[in-house]
């Protein structure tokens, strides 16, 4: 995301907004619009998931090329985020989110029309740019919009639990869709959603842009696009052929290679995509690495539930969604309580218990057997996916506590680019271990134990990390 949320002094929707925290009825439907769009997103992620069985018989995708629906959306989604933000910064965050409002409904269209895996991993590619576009500028417009205080506050707060509940809700929508409309209608649905919220938005929504209109910093934007670009090309290549070829190992090399070269442009630059200061903080850099492993983990623990309730177990697409909603009934219920949970814990003892919880109920899940264990899969993701709200929430209060209010805006856009790409990250770094294996409930197994590891050693070095006295 964008990393400066200051805008010209016109903004009508704050201005009328009242003083106590209530939003007057214009306020709402602009809050409306730009939850909705985020909630379309976070939806991609997740509503095809439980129709990719279906999907790869209808298009030829085999299992392992599979990982490429997932990839193909979230490759450009993540390596172009920060570029996105930065453009609309400078050039309107209004204007920009229109078009990227645009092409995601087109590129939804060009999915659900898709006539071979070609054409319709075009249209997840382009759908991927889309929301690139759409959430850095939709988080830009709601805390410009928004003035700081209690307004700001409550209306993050409702985007920040939709964007999270918009991944376990795709899960049951795809389900039911795809075993009573055909896989196809989940990207049609989307198309629809883009098509109304493009209809609204004009009307609705300031314009608004940096006054001061510093340069673009091309070569942190170049540098950072393709190292991210790089990276999860590479790890996705792995996850559909293994490590073992020369592009994944080049590509790797030059992801690492490209991202290093951003840290050093970074240092110099006048006026930076990231502020180094910033990450340099103990709350943003520990906060945000939570962020990054609870995203990551958490969508690899779906994806591959997903294959092992319908492949291993045989369940159907509907059944399969029924079991994730489960999942988004009790992520609803621990939204409720996260903030009294926080209120008597802190954010930052809620993040590490969140993140152990997280880790030890994902551990639960290797009990599942390869004859049954839909039971026990459906009670520990959503045990599991309780604790991953209150990470969510917890380390996004983490993150920004204690920075001052000139730098909240980057502060806000360094949790949204650690949870577009913690999103990105997961499926690809760990879907190897499970597609490219003989044996997929044994390799289902094994994503879920190297999954929990990372989980309950992330908890151990950010409650390290958090605990540590920084110096006056």
């Amino acid at each position: 995301m964008a990393i400066d949320t200051d805008t010209a002094p016109a903004t009508p929707v704050a201005a009328q907004t009242p003083q106590d925290g209530r939003l007057t009825g214009r306020a709402k439907l602009v809050l409306f619009v730009l939850c909705a769009a985020q909630f379309m997103v976070a939806l991609d992620f997740s509503v095809l998931n439980v129709a990719l069985p279906v999907l790869g018989d209808d298009l030829g995708l085999s299992r392992s090329a599979l990982q490429w629906a997932v990839t193909a959306f979230a490759l450009p989604s993540g390596g172009f985020l920060l570029l996105f933000g930065r453009i609309a910064d400078l050039y309107g965050r209004k204007k920009l989110f229109l078009t990227g409002l645009a092409l995601f409904g087109a590129a939804s269209l060009l999915a659900t029309l898709a006539w071979d895996p070609a054409s319709f991993l075009t249209g997840r590619a382009l759908q991927g740019l889309g929301a690139a576009v759409i959430v850095p500028t939709g988080m830009s417009l709601l805390t410009t919009t928004f003035p700081e205080g209690p307004q700001r506050d409550r209306a993050l707060g409702i985007s920040g639990t939709l964007l999270s509940l918009g991944f376990t809700v795709g899960m049951v929508l795809g389900g039911v869709m795809t075993d009573t409309l055909g896989w196809r209608s989940t990207m049609g649905l989307l198309a629809v959603a883009a098509l109304i919220v493009l209809a609204l938005a004009p009307g609705l929504l300031p314009e608004s842009r940096t006054p001061d209109r510093p340069r673009l910093d091309v070569p942190g934007a170049v540098t950072v696009t393709g190292g991210l670009l790089a990276l999860i090309y590479s790890l996705s290549t792995a996850a559909q052929r293994g490590f073992g070829g020369a592009d994944v190992w080049g590509t790797l090399v030059v992801g690492l290679a490209l991202l290093a070269a951003f840290v050093a442009v970074e240092s110099r630059a006048s006026a930076p995509l990231v502020s180094l200061p910033m990450l340099k903080r103990r709350t943003v850099a520990w906060g945000n690495l939570g962020g990054l492993v609870t995203f990551s983990m958490m969508s690899t623990v779906v994806f591959v539930l997903t294959l092992y309730l319908q492949e291993v177990l045989g369940l159907s697409s509907f059944r399969t969604g029924l079991v994730f909603g489960v999942q988004g009934v009790m992520s609803a219920l621990a939204g409720s309580y996260a903030a009294k949970v926080i209120g008597r814990f802190g954010a930052r003892r809620t993040l590490v218990g969140s993140l152990l919880g997280q880790g030890l109920f994902i551990a639960l899940l290797l009990a599942i057997g390869s004859e049954s264990g839909a039971l026990l899969a459906t009670v520990a993701v959503s045990l599991a996916s309780m604790c991953h709200l209150g990470a969510i929430i917890s380390y996004g209060l983490t993150v920004t506590s204690g920075v001052p209010d000139e730098e909240q805006g980057l502060a806000t856009g360094l949790v949204t680019t650690t949870q577009q790409v913690g999103i990105t990250i997961g499926i690809p770094l760990l879907g190897v271990l499970a597609t490219t294996q003989g044996d997929l409930f044994h390799g289902v197994r094994t994503v879920l134990l190297v999954d929990a590891v990372i989980v309950v050693a992330a908890a151990a070095l950010v409650a390290v990390g958090l605990g540590r006295r920084s110096a006056p």
